[in-house]
């Protein structure tokens, strides 16, 4: 008995249970009603846990559950505001254009004329008269410009008006005047950016020592600069100091032209080089046989095509051109170029053409007397003065795709 009693006591009363229902199984009696009895008791002192609530796990095992998002209802979309009857349908654009002349008055002999006011200025338009509607004259009005000079290995007189040229103009400079410097042979290279240190102007053209190429592509040159300045706000102005002849350009002037014609507030002074070695050295055209005389008729006209490049690139911003022949001329032809640039007047107007499809429109100044006659403009001695106006020959209208 004690020893079953202590086997009672090992296997506790559980464990006796289950021993006794296999031999009892064993032997062929139903204890379905013991065990179910001995189950309920079982669950009555250890109750089970709850079921985990959606949201995720209670403890750190079983499945994770993803509760279901809430379906929240569409937001609204607001609702346009409800147009009065009657009233049509449209949209409203406004094209508003302002065309900046900027105009020269000068004496034959280049001397500025001073004290004109806006009703002495006619501006035509494709020969339609305008409303003048800004004016103003700029008195010794720094400038914004660049200096772009040839400078390139084909003949000593060529190199010497250049180089005289270009320190003239930096001579003529103010403390307040924004330069670029620029040289070009077989192309295009900036020496200095815009700066107002003239010293850094003299150290840019102390450079242009010896030149290395032969070639002279004045037009892909002269398009780059204009392609540069044109981004750049306010008035501004190009010191071309060439021959006006051109090599072999990947450009040719009809681009040239068609570029300034789109720029805006770009104004060039040309000043032509050389005019000493082509039209008053005999060396340059040394009569000796039929073959040198033709050669040197060629090379004449060929001068002569690029006085009229230099010519055109001037008269069609507003600018002028000039082709000195001495090297002692050029101080007096860059003090000339300051004067004018400081000192000229600038019209504004709203074409009355608003029409923008791109067409190139001619632009004519006059200057009168208020009441529609030409101006007469009388020196100190009361005599008639010749003068000359100068200005841009047009601009090229917006182009607006629809």
């Amino acid at each position: 008995m004690s020893r079953n009693s202590s086997f009672f006591r090992r296997i506790g009363t559980r464990s006796f249970l289950v021993i006794l229902t296999g031999l009892l199984v064993g032997a062929g009696i139903l204890v379905l009603p013991l065990l179910g009895q001995s189950g309920q008791s079982s669950s009555q002192q250890q109750p089970a846990e709850p079921p985990a609530e959606a949201g995720g796990p209670q403890n750190d095992v079983g499945p994770m559950a993803i509760p279901k998002k809430k379906e929240e209802p569409p937001e609204e979309k607001p609702k346009p505001p409800r147009k009065p009857e009657g009233m049509p349908e449209y949209s409203l654009r406004v094209d508003a254009t302002l065309v900046s002349v900027p105009v020269l008055v000068t004496t034959k002999e280049g001397q500025f004329i001073p004290g004109l006011k806006a009703e002495n200025f006619r501006v035509l338009e494709d020969g339609v008269p305008q409303q003048v509607s800004g004016f103003n004259q700029a008195k010794d009005a720094p400038i914004t410009a660049v200096l772009l000079t040839e400078f390139a290995a084909t003949n000593y007189y060529f190199v010497m008006d250049a180089l005289n040229g270009a320190y003239s103009f930096a001579n003529s400079l103010k403390p307040d005047d924004w330069i670029a410097v620029m040289y070009y042979d077989m192309k295009p290279h900036i020496l200095v950016d815009f700066t107002q240190d003239k010293r850094e102007v003299f150290g840019a053209l102390r450079q242009l020592t010896i030149p290395n190429w032969h070639e002279t592509n004045l037009f892909d040159a002269l398009y780059e600069t204009i392609d540069r300045l044109d981004r750049l706000e306010g008035r501004k102005y190009i010191i071309l100091i060439s021959s006006g002849r051109d090599t072999f350009s990947k450009l040719n002037l009809d681009h040239v032209v068609k570029q300034l014609k789109e720029a805006r507030n770009i104004t060039i002074f040309a000043v032509g080089t050389g005019q000493y070695a082509r039209l008053a050295d005999p060396r340059e055209c040394p009569r000796t046989s039929i073959d040198v005389i033709s050669s040197c008729n060629d090379r004449r006209m060929t001068y002569l095509q690029a006085d009229n490049q230099m010519n055109t690139f001037a008269h069609l911003t507003g600018g002028q051109a000039y082709f000195p022949r001495f090297q002692a001329s050029f101080p007096e032809v860059f003090a000339d170029i300051a004067h004018s640039i400081r000192n000229q007047y600038v019209l504004a107007y709203h074409p009355s053409n608003a029409k923008q499809d791109g067409s190139f429109r001619k632009i004519k100044v006059e200057l009168t007397d208020g009441e529609g006659h030409p101006l007469k403009i009388h020196d100190q001695k009361g005599k008639d003065v010749k003068y000359v106006v100068v200005a841009r020959d047009g601009y090229k209208a917006k182009q607006v795709v629809e």
